[in-house]
């Protein structure tokens, strides 16, 4: 049996279901209901903007609301939250008015550009006064960018340690769009997960082994390759052959995978014997090899232990036996033929430990990559930017109501108030609230208006995007 799609790409059911009543509880005479989403404040002080696109195409384009689909939202939630809630009337209003297309119009910042938290990222306003309804009632759906939006703004935050540590011991910074592989589509919830917050990473980097972001960044950005990956061992592969072959298992990566790039977890038994009488003994002659031929290099992944004392121990022994040089700053380096991989333990705080214990002891960061699965993808929530959708104007019996929150319990949770614009003033971001904004200066721009996706962006014009805003 084929099991149907969540919600059964039904439009209507993407909601909360105190969102099914709220038709019923705005003022008499409502016609405009217009709303923002911003990030309110959080770990991250600037926010990395992405994913809304896929949302727009998966579920807003086109023709998503039915009869079919209507008279499915009205049987559930007559039975969820009682019969005679549901707003049938007003979704049948928008299947014969405007043929099932929502008329609604959505204004962002261009995905890929790196915005201080506190500022507006996207605004939603009905076009059809009969709909002031639906704006917040697809908040739910809409919020969700916090997802792909908080990845992204993580996977920068690894970018710009492991760049900074780069400049400092590095001879360049060529191999910095593969220092973070994305190691985690087993850690996360779903599919759906791993494709948007595989793709999110994929803004920053160019290795992942999470395949479901590389098909949504082809599929929904227009990318034919984002990321890439390499022959790789996992313990399984090597413990099959059993402790006393260990050395037959290393040999065989070796001979399978002869040319390009290839990675070795060598922890299986004893990670210091594995590098300094496997690697560094019985089959140097098939590692130096492979730099003479210039087919690229082994990738010597250790899996378990103190992260930087491992790294470190396991860089030792590879230059007592293959030999190091001195970079131009100064910092040892191994031979191009070899490199080390951590994947095991690694989040923001431990690529800084790993790197500051190499810097100390001579080592240039150059010689390592790292994995990261669960933190990197799953190790987040929408309150790590304090992600929100508020409405800030309404139109309401021939008015304009300019419409916040501010509790006094938590003022950290006062909304903004009005149409907004976001703006640049002397190379900083300003929100302007209350209309105050100039039109023409707006950097939000129209993307979704009445069915349509209005603005398209392509994959590496988000990475661009977000690489000319940390030059900024």
């Amino acid at each position: 049996l084929k099991m149907a799609e969540p919600c059964n790409g039904n439009i209507l059911l993407i909601t909360d279901s105190y969102k099914v009543s709220h038709h019923k509880q705005y003022p008499p005479n409502t016609q405009t209901v217009y709303s923002y989403f911003e990030s309110r404040g959080g770990v991250f002080p600037k926010t990395l903007f992405f994913g809304l696109q896929y949302i727009l195409k998966k579920y807003f384009v086109g023709n998503v609301v039915t009869k079919e689909k209507i008279s499915a939202a009205k049987a559930l939630y007559d039975a969820h939250v009682g019969p005679g809630i549901f707003n049938e009337e007003g979704w049948m209003y928008i299947v014969e008015k405007h043929n099932g297309r929502l008329p609604i119009r959505i204004k962002a910042i261009p995905e890929g550009t790196i915005v201080p938290y506190k500022n507006v990222l996207f605004t939603v306003e009905n076009t059809d006064p009969n709909c002031f309804w639906l704006t917040n009632y697809l908040e739910t759906i809409l919020v969700e960018v916090w997802y792909p939006m908080t990845v992204a703004t993580q996977s920068k935050a690894f970018k710009d340690i492991i760049a900074k540590h780069l400049r400092e011991t590095a001879d360049n910074m060529d191999g910095l769009p593969f220092k973070l592989h994305d190691f985690g589509f087993r850690g996360v919830s779903s599919v759906q997960s791993a494709s948007l917050g595989g793709a999110a990473h994929l803004v920053n980097f160019q290795g992942t082994d999470t395949i479901a972001g590389i098909v949504m960044a082809r599929d929904y950005y227009g990318c034919p390759m984002a990321g890439y990956s390499v022959p790789a061992a996992e313990h399984s592969t090597i413990t099959a052959w059993g402790r006393e072959n260990e050395v037959k298992a290393f040999q065989n990566m070796l001979t399978q995978f002869s040319t390009g790039t290839v990675a070795c977890v060598s922890d299986s038994y004893n990670i210091w014997e594995a590098c300094e009488k496997l690697w560094g003994e019985e089959l140097k002659d098939l590692i130096e090899d492979r730099g003479k031929r210039g087919v690229g290099p082994l990738v010597v992944r250790p899996d378990s232990g103190d992260p930087p004392t491992c790294v470190l121990k396991v860089l030792n022994i590879l230059g007592e036996k293959f030999g190091t040089t001195l970079n131009s700053k100064g910092y040892k380096m191994l031979p191009p033929y070899i490199r080390v991989l951590q994947g095991d333990g690694i989040n923001l705080e431990m690529v800084e430990k790993i790197l500051n214990h190499m810097k100390e002891n001579g080592w240039s960061a150059d010689n390592v990559a790292f994995g990261s699965g669960g933190s990197l993808l799953q190790r987040i929530n929408r309150d790590t930017q304090k992600c929100a959708y508020k409405c800030s104007y309404a139109y309401v019996d021939g008015k304009d109501v300019n419409v916040f929150k501010e509790p006094i319990t938590d003022l950290g949770k006062k909304s903004k108030k009005g149409r907004m614009t976001l703006e640049k003033e002397n190379d900083h971001w300003v929100t302007k609230e209350e209309g105050t904004g100039n039109p023409d200066k707006d950097q939000l721009m129209l993307v979704y208006e009445d069915g349509a996706l209005v603005k398209e962006w392509t994959f590496n014009e988000v990475r661009s995007r977000s690489e000319m805003s940390n030059i900024k």
